[in-house]
């Protein structure tokens, strides 16, 4: 009886198993400003660029809280944890007199459920 019990436990383990990560591709993408804000600096805006709609809000605000706290850097690749997802792509970070511009190009979009989006631009 225990053997049978063992052998439906690892069975059933095994059929509801997620198993690997779904990765998928996506071509298209929110592009334009998201956050305004004003500092001792001068006026900071934030930009991304082929964005998913649902976190677009959620990761500029996040952009800009690591800008403030001198975290962010300009070119290589940063990772933003957001609330429903965490966002990998690339920063630029341009001044200009009293003016701070923060454009984020999305690259990889890894959901809290599991699924991996990758941009991959349209031909």
């Amino acid at each position: 009886m225990k053997k049978v019990f063992f052998s439906l436990l690892i069975m059933s383990c095994f059929a509801f198993s997620e198993g690997d990560p779904k990765v998928e591709t996506y071509s298209y993408g929110h592009n334009g400003m998201e956050f305004v804000a004003r500092s001792a600096e001068g006026m900071i805006i934030v930009s991304t660029y082929n964005s998913k709609m649902t976190i677009r809000q959620d990761i500029a605000y996040k952009i800009y809280q690591l800008y403030a706290n001198d975290r962010l850097t300009s070119g290589p690749k940063t990772t933003i944890c957001g609330d429903e997802a965490d966002v990998t792509g690339k920063c630029v970070i341009r001044k200009k007199d009293n003016l701070v511009s923060l454009d984020f190009y999305y690259e990889l979009v890894e959901w809290k459920s599991g699924l991996k989006e990758i941009y991959k631009k349209k031909k």
